[in-house]
């Protein structure tokens, strides 16, 4: 069977999770029980007697080794499986499959068991330091909750499903940090810092693809952490500021301009006064500077002609 896993395709025996034939441990509570009362009757009434024969002595002594043996593999047999607990189940190295019952159970006592937990596993990731899509060096660090989903992948499949989640965890953040840049000053492609729904789902299904092969399945990742490395903060940090104020004088000129357009179109239309174009340059100028001046403006009375 093909496999492919975070871009990379191999031939593995993948294995999968079926049902294991166990017991109810209740019924054998109570077989155990009564085969106790039984040994200890037939133990007790069957001690030999002063001057019984070397045979009956040998009776015993085989009644009561027998009785303490069948206790014993009764008693043996006996598991507990918790609420979002399974139990995979052995035979001499051989898959027999995955109990999920939850209570007192009870198999065979040679067949090994080994308890898994299905409950969510919540992960925060150690922050790691990777190249965005332009090169800029950053830091980034996530929030996983996974859980096992197939028992029998988990166990057979990989060696030790935990760290292999954390080991994946770390690639996957890579991979999905490193399609996007940090930030994108044009506004035009989806970027680390303004795009936390595409980059969260991305990582979510990056995620579930890398750990299928394991049986983990991947209910929430998203970013935690998020910042340019040391060594460039300073510098991008001085660029996000030179931005945003070329931003807002570019977002303050606009306004100014149709505030202008405004009140031009309205001293004509009133006929309070007429303009020619030196005069409307002259007043253009005037109410630029006073509406994007950053500093308060003062008015210079003209008592002359502008001319």
């Amino acid at each position: 069977m093909s496999v492919e896993n975070g871009g990379h395709r191999g031939k593995m025996n993948v294995s999968r999770e079926r049902g294991a034939t166990t017991y109810s441990g209740y019924i054998f509570l109570v077989i155990l029980l009564i085969a106790a009362s039984l040994a200890a009757w037939a133990v007790i009434g069957g001690v030999p007697q002063y001057g019984a024969t070397k045979a009956d002595k040998l009776i015993f002594v085989g009644t009561m080794i027998g009785s303490l043996l069948g206790i014993l593999i009764l008693a043996s047999g006996f598991f507990m499986i918790q609420p979002n607990q399974a139990a995979v189940i052995t035979l001499f190295g051989e898959y027999r499959g995955s109990e999920r019952t939850e209570g007192l159970r009870w198999i065979w006592p040679w067949m090994m068991r080994k308890k898994l937990s299905a409950r969510a596993h919540n992960v925060h990731s150690d922050r790691v330091k990777i190249n965005d899509l332009r090169g800029n060096p950053i830091e980034i660090a996530c929030n996983v909750v996974w859980r096992v989903q197939d028992t029998a992948q988990a166990s057979f499949d990989v060696d030790d499903y935990k760290e292999f989640v954390s080991i994946q965890i770390e690639a996957g953040l890579r991979t999905v940090g490193a399609r996007h840049p940090y930030d994108d000053f044009e506004g035009e492609a989806v970027t680390l810092r303004g795009g936390a729904d595409v980059i969260n789902r991305e990582l979510l299904e990056e995620l579930n693809d890398r750990l299928a092969v394991a049986g983990i399945v991947v209910d929430e990742a998203g970013l935690t952490h998020l910042a340019y490395a040391s060594e460039i903060a300073s510098a991008m940090l001085k660029r996000q500021q030179a931005d945003a104020i070329i931003a807002a004088r570019a977002k303050i000129v606009l306004g100014a301009v149709g505030m202008v357009e405004d009140a031009l179109n309205k001293l004509s239309a009133d006929g309070i006064v007429e303009l020619d174009d030196e005069r409307r340059a002259a007043m253009v100028s005037n109410l630029l500077v006073v509406l994007c001046s950053e500093r308060e403006t003062h008015p210079v009375v003209n008592a002359g002609s502008l001319y």
